[in-house]
Parts: C-alpha cells; sequence; structure tokens
C-alpha cells in the first residue's frame, strides 16, 4: 500500500544522454522524488555489451527509435544523498539495482502488480517495471532516483571496484538459481572465456560451491582461457564434442552474437539425458539448433536475462571472501577513466568499443 502521505519533491538531474549512435549530449532532466524513492550519486559505473549496443546502433531501429534519447549504463554503485528510509543514510555505499519492478516505481506492493510479480514468472520477469539504461535513463547522470529497495548496501569488506561487478555478477546467479538443487554434485560445463562466461564460472566456485573437477570451460583464445585458473579448460577448436556425448549435467552458455550457434549445438552434443542448457548469451540474431537432440535427450532449455534484488544479497556476501575477490580481480583495469562530461563520456565508450578484450571499461564519475 502507498503511503497515507507522500511527500513528494523534485529534483533536476544532469545526464549523458545518448540522443543517436556515437551522439551522447548534457542536459537537465526532472524525477519525482517519492518518499519509498532515494536519490543516489553515481561514482562508480561499468560498460557492458548493451550499452555498446545502444552506443555503436547495433540495435534494431526500431528499438533505437524507441528508446533514445537515454542515458546508459546500468551496472554501478554510488552514494545516497537523499532518503526518508532509516536504513539508507546520506553518504552511504550502495549498489545499484537496475531492474526496477513496476510496484516499488510507484511505492505499491507485489500483488498490485502484474501477473509475473503474483505467483507466475517471477518479478525478474516484471512487465510494469523499466530497467535503468534500457528504456529508461540509466546511471550516467549526477542524481539518479531509484526505489529504496534497489539500493543495496556495499558490506564494508567490499571495495567499490569489485563492488560494481556485482550486477553482472547477478545476472548469472540469477541464472543458476534455477538449477540450484542439482550444483552440488552436478558436472557443469560453461561456453565462452569472456567476462560473462568468467563470472558465470567463478558464481560456480564462490557461490555454489562447483568444485574445479567438476567444472569445466570451453572458450576460443588461449590467453583468455588461461585466466579460468579454478577450471577445466578446453579449446573449443581442439575438443572433439561429437564423441562426448552425455559428459555434462548442466551448461551454461555465455557466448552470444555469432558464436551462439556453434556454442548451444555443441552444448547439446555433450549434455546427458535429461541434462540443462542456460542461455546467457545475446544475439540479434535468430539462431538454428539441433532439436532432434533435445528431443532425444529430453534436455531442458532455458534463457535466463538481467537479476532482482534477491540475488544481490548472495552475490554481496560472497564479494567479501578475498579469495572471491581475487578472481574477480583480473577482470578489472589497471585504472577506472575518468568522466566530468559528456565528451569524456563518449570517449571512454569510443575505447570500450575499440577495446572489447578480456578486462571490464570502468567509469570514475565526478560530477
Amino acid at each position: 500500500m502507498k503511503p497515507l502521505v507522500d511527500h513528494t519533491s523534485a529534483i533536476q538531474s544532469r545526464a549523458y544522454r545518448l540522443t543517436k549512435p556515437h551522439e551522447v549530449i548534457e542536459t537537465m532532466i526532472q524525477h519525482a522524488v517519492h518518499d519509498w524513492l532515494v536519490v543516489i550519486e553515481p561514482t562508480l559505473g561499468s560498460v557492458c555489451h548493451a550499452d555498446l549496443r545502444y552506443y555503436t546502433g547495433q540495435r534494431r531501429p526500431e528499438a533505437l527509435q524507441r528508446k533514445l534519447p537515454m542515458a546508459l549504463i546500468h551496472e554501478g554503485l554510488g552514494t545516497i544523498v537523499k532518503s526518508s528510509i532509516p536504513q539508507l543514510v546520506d553518504g552511504q555505499r550502495v549498489v545499484i539495482v537496475p531492474n526496477m519492478q513496476g510496484y516499488l516505481l510507484d511505492g505499491s506492493d507485489p500483488e498490485h502488480c502484474c501477473d509475473a510479480c503474483n505467483g507466475g514468472a517471477g518479478i525478474n520477469y516484471c512487465s510494469c517495471g523499466r530497467f535503468l539504461g534500457s528504456g529508461t535513463d540509466g546511471i550516467a547522470q549526477h542524481r539518479l532516483v531509484v526505489p529504496a529497495a534497489c539500493a543495496i548496501p556495499v558490506p564494508d569488506e567490499v571495495p567499490d571496484e569489485i563492488a560494481v561487478l556485482a550486477e553482472l555478477c547477478t545476472v548469472s546467479y540469477q541464472a543458476l538459481t534455477h538449477v540450484e538443487e542439482k550444483l552440488s554434485k552436478a558436472r557443469v560445463a560453461v561456453f565462452g572465456d569472456g567476462p560473462v562466461g568468467y563470472l558465470a564460472a567463478a558464481m560456480l566456485h564462490h557461490v555454489y560451491g562447483v568444485s574445479q573437477d567438476r567444472l569445466t570451460i570451453f572458450g576460443a583464445v588461449p590467453e583468455k582461457l588461461a585466466q579460468f585458473e579454478l577450471t577445466n579448460r578446453f579449446l573449443v577448436q581442439e575438443y572433439d564434442f561429437t564423441s562426448s556425448g552425455g559428459t555434462y549435467d548442466i551448461v551454461v552458455e555465455c557466448t552470444g552474437g555469432r558464436f551462439s550457434e556453434g556454442a548451444i549445438n555443441q552444448a547439446i552434443d555433450i549434455l546427458s539425458p535429461g541434462g540443462h542448457l542456460i542461455l546467457m548469451g545475446v544475439t540479434e540474431d535468430r539462431v538454428p539448433i539441433n532439436t532432434r537432440d533435445i528431443l532425444e535427450k529430453g534436455i531442458t532449455l532455458r534463457g535466463s536475462s538481467r537479476s532482482s534484488i534477491p540475488d544481490y544479497y548472495p552475490v554481496l556476501a560472497a564479494m567479501k571472501d578475498p579469495a572471491c575477490q581475487a578472481a574477480l580481480r583480473k577482470l578489472l583495469p589497471d585504472e577506472a577513466i575518468t568522466v566530468k562530461s559528456a565528451e569524456d563520456f563518449s570517449k571512454a565508450m569510443n575505447f570500450a568499443e575499440e577495446n572489447r578484450g578480456w578486462k571490464k571499461v570502468l567509469l570514475d564519475f565526478q560530477w
């Protein structure tokens, strides 16, 4: 239920908005601030491939037309600058949850929201919600207004540069919750030697306790594959998938793009009867897959995208472990890129576009 009295106010936010591919302007936008919302000053952001698809114009034209202009970035953290919630005080460090359910936005309860939030697919698939940097202005603004529940306090033991990876880690965690009861014994394979695959492997090991003897990574770049120290590792171009059927109980596909077709079909090859295939890689194209073996093996195929508030707490708890921090630091650059203007933001996005390598691109917002 909404509060009986709502002391609504309004604030202006200075935002770096993408107006068309490769063009960012600084503009002012206005936010209404209800009592169930908090105001955050973003301090550190991380560039996702989803941001780059907007920035480089790789999204479908109709999507760009519908969603732009828009401030990008959905991976980040900041400090509270205004809150009516006793648990969130000024100056507190918080991780920002970009997936905001409709009932949180309007200050009501799940039962007043959509079917997904009321016993359906779950709050991760709320049809009334908004997602930062995808249809609504994201973290690239100096005053971000979100529901209080979407501001998760950062444990003192977790430094900013580790906490900024929380959103991407929770996406893997959310995907794995659907096979959680099997992970204590399952043989698991991950396709993809990029950041998504690496963090999926990190969550499997550091949160779910999947040991090296049960965890395998398939990748295409030897230098990237070498970073996966807590797993078995194979190059896809050297592995014989046709003679390795029935080896794995769960496969997580984290490749996306033009590599999705090969990875999905190779995953089908190596899955045991009754196995589970989780798709996390994003592609704008339709992908042909081997439905015959899906049917004959009784494979369960599930897509998973984004994460929700409950996923952040176990991930942040795991991030307090120095061993987990050491694993995640492999994805961090030597330093973050300072962003003080729209021009700085464009330069950072251009750098991310030209350096789609192993390490993340971090944005040090200085407002």
